[in-house]
């Protein structure tokens, strides 16, 4: 190329070639050199997925729709969906290959063997990949579900106190006054004439309400009226789904310009002004008392900000303003969903069983015999063995989260020799290894004694992984746990619950979900 630029120079100086052709020739050269790099970049990226298909080949692969699409399209977020990932764990035991188009895989993985090494792996080689987490974070920003590394580590170690046990035991308070809430609206709606109940719209709602309260010490009167913040997170729950099952729109330049990005936008907006003003309100009142005498006394109520707040690291210093708002939001995000789904998946399991129900309510009945109240106490909590198992086999099989997934810095070894290479997305599934027959005998059963202590010896504990597992696993479980077994026990105390004579049918969509809701038919009780 120098030669070539002498030899035009040297003509040009010598008066043999015009200034115009030498222009020419600089361009095509310049036009020839961009187009030389563009194929060594193109047969690299060959290469690499040659490679790479290369390795994958110790998972075995199921029938591509053809060789450019790969398996796209053949699993879809409905009933006949989930019943697909049932055909591929009996077909595949343990794990296989998926493919999205000629070049990009997917390792999925359904059993326990497998489901460790991957949800085990270091956090600082593991991170959330931003396929589909990416559309969250407009809207989470650097929370604990998106960050990755040492800042994820920070973060996780700042908020582990939010969730002690000394904290949770103040917050069983407000799941008790929210459960009360929603079951005097049910009492009210079935003087009425209403006879059934969509779960997830009344219990989400409940969650919501105190999610409010443990997160910002608001009284929101959701349950009751509407909330233009509650309206604002279910709007962003729908669009993320939506953004998914649009292709064009997995294109930033293009979502927001369409008429669904500027509706994300602005319901984004709302949520964050409503957490940031609070934020900034609470930091300014630890700025005028000082940290002694705004920290809480024992017995005062702490909510999720106040934690957050008085924080601080190894070294002194605590999370910012806009970490805290991260957070916040993540925490709304991550603990009103989620724990609807399973409350609402086990009432309805026990529906289906009523000597199960039945059994349930003897329960919480003996628990709460002789009191003047019906409130749940953290100290019951330990003594409703047989509602946390019909609670944790409904998470079994019924997973509110149905898969997780992860990729990795480093190549991660597999049982058997395999390996899955360092760059590739890894798809743990909750939901096949939760419905994986290998490990969980006639797994569409609901069988609460599954998790009788005496049947649970010898069980892997990657067998059951509702809230994930290893170094990254929900650090809000025993939050959700408690909350689910006091709704519970507080709906059963108080109603028969039957199912409508209506087909359900599952819906994967951000958590498991049911078409058409989910409804049941309740039934007042007596005082006990």
């Amino acid at each position: 190329m120098l030669s070539f630029l002498e030899h035009k120079w040297g003509s040009l100086l010598s008066g043999t070639t015009s200034p115009r052709a030498l222009l020419l020739s600089v361009f095509l050269l310049l036009i020839g050199t961009l187009l030389f790099k563009a194929l060594l970049r193109f047969a690299r990226f060959l290469w690499h997925y040659a490679r790479n298909a290369q390795r994958v080949k110790c998972f075995a692969q199921p029938t591509k729709r053809n060789w450019f699409l790969g398996h796209l399209g053949l699993m879809k977020n409905t009933e006949e969906g989930l019943k697909a990932v049932d055909e591929l764990v009996k077909t595949y035991e343990h794990s296989c290959s998926w493919w999205f188009g000629p070049f990009y895989s997917i390792i999925r993985i359904f059993h326990p063997d497998y489901i460790k090494p991957v949800l085990f792996a270091s956090a600082s080689i593991s991170y959330k990949d931003e396929l589909f987490y990416g559309f969250l974070r407009p809207w989470l920003g650097e929370g604990l579900l998106l960050s990755n590394g040492e800042k994820w580590a920070r973060h996780r170690r700042l908020l582990t106190p939010a969730f002690h046990f000394d904290i949770l035991k103040i917050y069983v308070e407000i799941f008790n006054n929210s459960t009360d809430i929603m079951h005097a609206k049910w009492r009210r709606l079935l003087s009425e004439g209403t006879t059934s109940f969509d779960m997830f719209e009344h219990v989400s709602l409940m969650t919501l309400d105190s999610l409010l309260k443990c997160t910002f010490s608001y009284d929101s009167n959701c349950q009751e009226k509407p909330s233009e913040y509650i309206a604002a997170i279910y709007e962003l729950s729908t669009l993320v789904v939506n953004r998914e099952y649009h292709l064009l729109h997995h294109f930033d330049f293009v979502y927001w310009r369409t008429e669904e990005g500027r509706r994300f936008k602005r319901a984004c907006d709302l949520v964050h002004r409503f957490t940031a003003d609070i934020v900034q309100r609470r930091r300014a009142k630890l700025h005028q008392l000082g940290e002694e005498s705004y920290r809480p006394r024992k017995g005062k109520v702490t909510d999720f900000i106040d934690v957050l707040l008085l924080s601080k690291d190894e070294d002194g210093k605590g999370l910012t303003d806009e970490e805290i708002k991260a957070e916040a939001d993540t925490f709304m995000f991550e603990g009103h969903d989620t724990t609807a789904s399973g409350i609402s998946w086990v009432l309805y399991n026990l529906s289906l069983y009523p000597e199960y129900q039945e059994k349930c309510r003897a329960e919480v009945n003996s628990v709460l015999q002789g009191r003047d109240t019906e409130e749940i106490e953290w100290n019951d909590l330990t003594n409703l063995p047989f509602i946390t198992m019909c609670i944790k086999e409904s998470l079994r099989l019924y997973p509110p989260v149905t898969a997780v997934t992860r990729r990795f810095s480093e190549d991660i070894k597999m049982p058997g020799g395999r390996v899955v290479p360092k760059g590739n997305i890894c798809l743990a599934s909750i939901y096949g290894t939760h419905h994986n027959p290998k490990v969980w005998p006639n797994p569409d059963v609901y069988n609460p004694y599954r998790f009788d202590p005496e049947h649970s010896e010898g069980r892997s504990s990657y067998a059951f992984v509702p809230f994930s597992a290893g170094p990254r696993n929900c650090i809000g479980q025993n939050f959700a746990m408690a909350e689910m077994r006091v709704v519970v026990a507080l709906t059963l105390r108080r109603f028969q619950v039957t199912p409508k004579t209506v087909e359900v049918r599952r819906k994967p969509d951000l958590i498991l979900r049911a078409e058409g809701g989910l409804w049941l038919q309740l039934e007042p009780l007596t005082s006990q």
